[in-house]
């Protein structure tokens, strides 16, 4: 029995039709598949791989740590090494007052964590999240997920919830003193890259401010350096009490965590007390692994990341494409449907370069490369689009 139908038999499938590439190797901005067969990878495991696959720093840090120990209890309890210098790496980088990083496994582990706090440090129970929105498939940030395509057959979900419209200044007011938090995507990811106004986030702040509510930015995909900058808030002048992070965190291995200052995350000790607890979370080797990779993104790597996205606008010019919407390497390309954009999919896949449509947004396809992509790099895969777009349109 092949391994393809190993994997079709014994690993539970999330949808009919996997890419199905059977991966050998990864290293940089390439995947090699067990024929040898190269590909560019152009959604790095979707926003994941920021500094390319298998980083040498990233690997030498892993390394080191397993020399020194792995998982030796749940989270909170012994004082770790790599856990603490984390923190207090990403405390240095962040605003004041984003000073206490609670360390989970993943992004929608982090916006579970993010809600349960807001209701405890607020007492209230409404939630805000817009339409369109995607921060998770666990129960708690599926909930506040504007698809009801991905919700429906698993109803009842949390209730209190309300959506509003996505950059629409006057739904705004609906936020209010019974709202225990709002939570946002500060660039929508899953619904195509959708990038708000200046005025729209500026005027959510000072509404949350104003009603004592808490601003929960999901930077889960926006985070580390994919939009230009370390965070994406830090292009719209304000900032969150809760911020959660995930995927390009721990350069390919899994680590998430939310943060906010160390007053509202004292809510969670007590009343109960391990009013949130992990076992797997703040795991020494994943967060040696998130240490090293922001080190690496500190180190210069963000600088060119405008100028390369902007390259892929350039070079990304087709009777067949509608628009190109993007800030920093977090792209989307969009056709008139999902039809076209799976068969161009598919046709870039046989010529090897690896994309992905959005599932909130299926007529668009994807383009989030490690930010590694050099200029050289970025051409070839253009040109590969642009000539699979001619051989199937």
């Amino acid at each position: 029995m092949s391994l393809k139908d190993l994997f079709l038999q014994h690993t539970a499938q999330t949808s009919d039709h996997p890419v199905g590439i059977e991966v050998a190797k990864a290293e940089g901005v390439y995947l090699y598949d067990t024929n040898g067969k190269r590909y560019i990878d152009l959604i790095a495991g979707i926003a994941v791989s920021n500094v390319g696959h298998r980083h040498p720093e990233v690997v030498a840090a892993i390394k080191n740590q397993v020399d020194h120990y792995m998982h030796v209890m749940a989270y909170g309890e012994y004082v770790q090494q790599p856990t603490i210098l984390l923190a207090k790496a990403l405390a240095d980088a962040l605003p004041q007052h984003l000073n206490t990083s609670y360390f989970v496994n993943s992004g929608t582990e982090a916006n579970e964590g993010a809600l349960k706090l807001a209701k405890r440090h607020t007492g209230r129970t409404q939630l805000i999240a817009c339409k369109n929105s995607y921060h998770g498939s666990t129960h708690g940030s599926l909930s506040v997920t504007g698809n009801e395509t991905k919700k429906h057959a698993f109803r009842p979900l949390l209730p209190d919830i309300r959506f509003i419209e996505f950059n629409r200044e006057e739904d705004i007011q609906h936020i209010t003193e019974k709202t225990a938090a709002v939570i946002i995507e500060p660039v929508q990811g899953d619904a195509g890259v959708r990038i708000p106004s200046l005025s729209y986030m500026q005027q959510l702040r000072a509404q949350c401010t104003a009603t004592g509510t808490l601003l929960i930015f999901d930077e889960v995909q926006t985070g580390f350096g994919r939009t230009g900058s370390l965070f994406a808030f830090e292009q719209f002048g304000i900032t969150p009490d809760v911020l959660t992070l995930a995927k390009g965190m721990g350069a390919g291995l899994p680590i998430g965590a939310f943060i906010a200052s160390h007053e509202i995350m004292t809510s969670l000790k007590h009343a109960p007390m391990l009013g949130h607890i992990t076992t797997f979370g703040g795991n020494p080797v994943c967060c040696a692994a998130a240490l090293a990779n922001l080190k690496i993104l500190q180190g210069g790597l963000l600088k060119d990341v405008h100028t390369k996205g902007a390259l892929f606008k350039t070079l990304l010019q087709h009777p067949e494409i509608r628009e190109v919407r993007g800030i920093g390497l977090m792209l989307a390309v969009e056709f008139d449907s999902f039809e076209t954009v799976h068969k161009i999919f598919h046709e870039c896949l046989k010529n090897g370069v690896v994309a992905f449509w959005f599932l909130s947004c299926n007529n668009s396809f994807r383009i989030a490369p490690p930010l590694t992509i050099s200029e050289d790099e970025i051409r070839e895969a253009c040109d590969i689009i642009l000539q699979s777009i001619d051989n199937v349109c």
